[in-house]
C-alpha cells in the first residue's frame, strides 16, 4: 500500500522552502508553478463522474444513476479502473506537452454520493440512488477502482457534496438544510463515512448549502468534528465551485471575502474552487488566519500530489493514448449499459422475435438523440449509437425500420414555422406501417441537471413535477390510440410518472442515460441477445402528491425506507426474461423458511446463503437482496437493504449465492444520532426485491421472510 507518512514528510519539506505567499497561492484550484522549486502548475479541477469528462475523447460510460441500477460493485470497480487508466493517459500526454490547464490533472471530483431523496432534484442522476447502503457499497467500489492499489495513487477520487445536499438547485447558494441528528447519521452521512474509513478516499468536496446553519465548506461541525475528528480523514478538502463566495454574498454569515476565506480555511477547506482564496494574504494581514493555517493546507495538497507520484517516475507513466476508448473499455461500457436497463413491465412481447417481424416503428425525440445517451459531466465519444441506430443494426436488412421524431423533446413543435404537434401525423403513419412500435421518450441534461450548467429548459435544473413534457405525453397518447403493440423506452435520470405507460404499453423499460453506445445495449435487450437485469436504485412514485415539500429535508415519507404509500415501481424492483428461483436459504449455516425463526450468536458478522436456480431458456442475471428490520422504535418503518449479490445463471443452473451481513445490519440510529443495537429480534427477508406488497404484486413472487433472534 502507498506510504502516506513518506508523502507527508516530502510535502512538509517542500512547503517549508516556499514563501508564505507561495503557499497561499497553492490553495487555489489553478495552482501556479514555482519554477525555482521545480514545482509545475497544477489544476485541481477535473471530472470523471462516468468517464473522464470535459477533456476530449474518452469512454462514456452510463450515467451514475444507471451504474447504480446494476447493483454490481465488481462492475463499478472495473469502471473506476478504466476511468483512471484513461485519465493517466490524458495526463501523461498533456503534461508531456506542458498543458497543465483545467481538466488535465489527476484529481477527479467524483463520485457524487449525495442521497437522491426527492425525484425532482435535477442532479439526482449524478448520484448512486436513494439508499445509504447501496450508495456506500457502490461508491466504495468506484473509489477503489479510481485510486488503485499500487505504490502511487492512480488518480485521486473525491466524495461529494459533503453534506446534506440534494436540492433545490435554484436555492442552493443560500439554502439552509435543516436536518435532525437521526436523519443526519442514518441517511446523509453513512456513505461518506464508508468512503472515508473503508475506501480511504483522497478528497472530499463541500456542498454549496448550509447544514443546520453552517455553510458546508466552512463548517467546523462537518469538516472539523466529523470528517477530520471522528472519521480521522487524512486527505484534502475542496470547496464546490465559488461556494466560499456564497458565505458573504448569499448565506450572509460573513461580511467580506477575507472573512469568508478565513472561515473556510480555519474549518479545514484546503483548496478553493473559485477565487475567494485570492484574499487569504489579506486575511492573514488582518489576523484572521495564521501562517500555520496556510501551511497546513498547503502540506495536505502536496501530500496528495506526492501520493499521485507527480514528482516521481511511476508505474503509470507508460500509459498512452492507445488506452483511451480501447476495445476493453468500450466492451465494459456496453456491459454496464446492459446491466443498468430496468424492465418495468412486460406482457410477454419481449424479447422481440426478429424472425417474425417484417416492420418495426421507432418514434420519439430520444430515439435518435445523442444527448439522451450521455447525461451530464460527460466526455466526448468518437462514436455514438442511439436507440434507433442500435435497432437498425440489430435487425439488418431483413426488417424494415420506420422512424419519426414524433415531437420535440419539450417544445410544442419541432420546426419553428410549423403548427403545434407537427410530427404527430408522421408518427401515426409510422405506427400504421409497423408490426410493433418502440417509443423513446424522456429527458436529457437540458431538462434535468445542475443549476446554470446548460441553460436547461426548467432554469434551475430541477423538475417541476414527475410528468413527461406535454409534447411527449401527447405523442404517447397518440401512439397508444393506434392499437399497435407499444414498447416504451424511458430515458431519464430520475423517477417519472409512468402510470399511463404502465396501463397502456405492452412493455416499459427504464434505460436512464446509457452511455455513448447505449443504443446497442438496448437493442440487445429488445431482441433477447441478453436478459434485462437492472434494479431501480430509486423509488418511482405515482406523482408529487405522494411526496413531502421539496425543501423539507426530513426523511419522513421519503425513499423506500420511510415511504408509507404505494409506489408505482418500488426501489430495487426490476423484471427479467425467464425466472430465477430461490430454492433454499441458510442463515448462519442453518436452513430457514418463510415464517420461521432462527437463533444466532450476535451481533457478529455472518452470511446468508441462497441456493438459486435459473428457470430460463437463455442465460440471465438476477440480484439476490437481503433486507433487515429491527424490532425497535428507532428503526425505519420499512425494512432496509443490508446486503445484495448479483448472480449469473445458465438455463437450469444451480448456484449458491453468499450475502454477508455485518454488524451495521442490526444497528439503528436514535434521535440523538447515536448508532446502537437496542433489539435482539429482527425481521429478515431474502429475495429478488423488497418484501413489500407492491413488489409482490408486480413480480408474482414472495421473499423468504423469517425472524432472526440474537443472543
Amino acid at each position: 500500500m502507498r506510504d502516506r507518512k513518506e508523502a507527508e514528510k516530502r510535502a512538509r519539506d517542500l512547503v517549508a522552502k516556499m514563501t508564505l505567499e507561495e503557499r497561499a497561492e497553492q490553495l487555489r484550484y489553478d495552482a501556479p508553478a514555482i519554477p525555482r522549486l521545480n514545482v509545475p502548475a497544477y489544476n485541481w479541477w477535473n471530472e470523471a463522474l462516468h468517464g473522464v469528462a470535459r477533456a476530449g475523447t474518452a469512454t462514456v460510460f452510463p450515467q451514475a444513476i444507471a451504474m447504480a441500477a446494476s447493483f454490481d460493485p465488481e462492475l463499478i470497480l472495473e469502471e473506476g479502473k478504466a476511468i483512471a487508466t484513461e485519465g493517466r493517459a490524458k495526463y501523461n500526454e498533456s503534461s508531456r506537452l506542458e498543458d497543465r490547464g483545467i481538466y488535465k490533472g489527476l484529481t477527479y471530483w467524483a463520485p457524487n454520493i449525495n442521497i437522491f431523496r426527492d425525484p425532482r432534484w435535477g442532479r439526482g442522476h449524478e448520484t448512486l440512488g436513494e439508499d445509504p447502503y447501496l450508495t456506500g457499497e457502490l461508491g466504495k467500489a468506484f473509489v477503489r477502482g479510481v485510486q488503485g492499489d499500487g505504490k502511487y495513487l492512480k488518480a485521486a477520487a473525491c466524495a461529494k457534496h459533503f453534506a446534506v445536499h440534494s436540492g433545490p438547485e435554484s436555492l442552493r447558494h443560500k439554502f439552509d438544510a435543516r436536518v435532525s441528528k437521526k436523519d443526519l447519521w442514518e441517511t446523509y452521512l453513512p456513505a461518506f463515512e464508508k468512503l472515508v474509513e473503508e475506501a480511504e478516499v483522497e478528497a472530499v468536496m463541500g456542498a454549496y448549502n448550509r447544514t443546520n446553519g453552517e455553510p458546508c465548506c466552512g463548517s467546523s461541525t462537518l469538516i472539523g468534528e466529523i470528517l477530520r475528528g471522528k472519521w480521522r480523514f487524512q486527505g484534502h478538502f475542496v470547496s464546490d465551485c465559488w461556494a466560499i463566495r456564497d458565505f458573504h454574498t448569499q448565506h450572509m454569515v460573513t461580511d467580506t471575502a477575507e472573512e469568508s476565506a478565513a472561515m473556510a480555511l480555519k474549518a479545514g477547506c484546503d483548496v478553493n474552487c473559485g477565487s475567494t482564496y485570492l484574499h487569504i494574504m489579506k486575511a492573514y494581514q488582518d489576523g484572521l488566519v495564521t501562517e500555520d493555517d496556510i501551511t497546513q493546507a498547503a502540506e495536505r495538497l502536496f501530500t496528495t500530489r506526492f501520493l499521485l507520484g507527480l514528482f516521481d517516475e511511476t508505474e503509470y507513466d507508460g500509459i498512452g493514448l492507445e488506452a483511451i476508448e480501447c476495445e476493453e473499455h468500450l466492451a465494459l461500457a456496453e456491459r454496464a449499459a446492459r446491466e443498468s436497463v430496468v424492465l418495468l413491465k412486460n406482457n410477454g412481447i419481449l424479447p422481440l422475435n426478429r424472425e417474425k417481424l417484417k416492420t418495426i416503428g421507432v418514434v420519439g425525440p430520444n430515439a435518435d438523440s445523442r444527448l439522451a445517451l450521455i447525461g451530464n459531466y460527460h466526455g466526448t465519444a468518437s462514436r455514438y449509437i442511439t436507440v434507433l441506430e442500435g435497432i437498425q443494426d440489430a435487425v439488418g436488412e431483413n426488417v424494415r425500420v420506420y422512424f419519426s421524431e414524433g415531437c420535440h423533446l419539450f417544445r410544442e413543435k419541432t420546426e419553428s414555422t410549423a403548427q403545434a404537434a407537427d410530427r404527430i401525423s408522421e408518427a401515426r403513419a409510422v405506427a400504421a406501417y409497423s408490426d410493433v412500435v418502440v417509443i423513446c421518450l424522456g429527458l436529457d441534461e437540458t431538462l434535468e441537471g445542475e443549476e446554470g450548467d446548460t441553460g436547461n429548459g426548467y432554469a434551475s435544473g430541477d423538475k417541476p413535477d414527475l410528468e413527461l413534457p406535454q409534447s411527449q405525453r401527447r405523442l404517447l397518447e397518440a401512439m397508444a390510440e393506434t392499437g399497435k403493440p407499444l414498447i416504451l423506452i424511458n430515458m431519464t435520470g430520475s423517477a417519472m410518472d409512468l402510470r399511463f405507460a404502465q396501463e397502456r404499453c405492452s412493455a416499459v423499460l427504464q434505460a436512464w442515460y446509457p452511455g455513448a453506445r447505449g443504443g446497442r445495449a438496448i437493442a440487445d435487450i429488445l431482441f433477447g441477445k441478453c436478459s434485462p437485469s437492472g434494479k431501480l436504485p430509486v423509488t418511482f412514485y405515482r406523482d408529487t402528491d405522494q411526496l413531502p415539500d421539496f425543501e423539507d429535508y426530513s426523511m419522513k415519507g421519503r425513499t423506500y425506507r420511510y415511504f408509507q404509500g404505494e409506489p408505482l415501481y418500488p426501489f430495487a424492483y426490476g423484471l427479467t426474461y425467464g425466472e430465477a428461483q430461490i430454492e433454499r436459504v441458510l442463515c448462519g449455516g442453518e436452513e430457514v423458511s418463510t415464517g420461521g425463526s432462527i437463533s444466532l450468536k450476535g451481533p457478529e458478522s455472518f452470511s446468508i446463503q441462497a441456493q438459486v436456480t435459473g428457470r430460463c431458456q437463455s442465460p440471465m442475471e438476477e440480484v439476490v437482496q437481503v433486507y433487515v428490520r429491527a424490532d425497535s422504535p428507532n428503526a425505519s418503518p420499512n425494512a432496509r437493504l443490508c446486503g445484495f449479490a448479483r448472480v449469473r445463471l445458465s438455463p437450469g443452473e444451480h448456484k449458491t449465492v453468499e450475502v454477508p451481513l455485518d454488524r451495521d445490519a442490526f444497528t439503528v440510529v436514535n434521535d440523538e444520532g447515536e448508532k446502537l443495537i437496542d433489539s435482539r429480534d429482527f425481521a429478515v427477508s431474502v429475495g429478488f426485491g423488497q418484501p413489500d406488497e407492491r413488489t409482490k404484486a408486480l413480480t408474482g413472487r414472495e421473499c423468504v421472510c423469517f425472524r432472526a433472534k440474537l443472543f
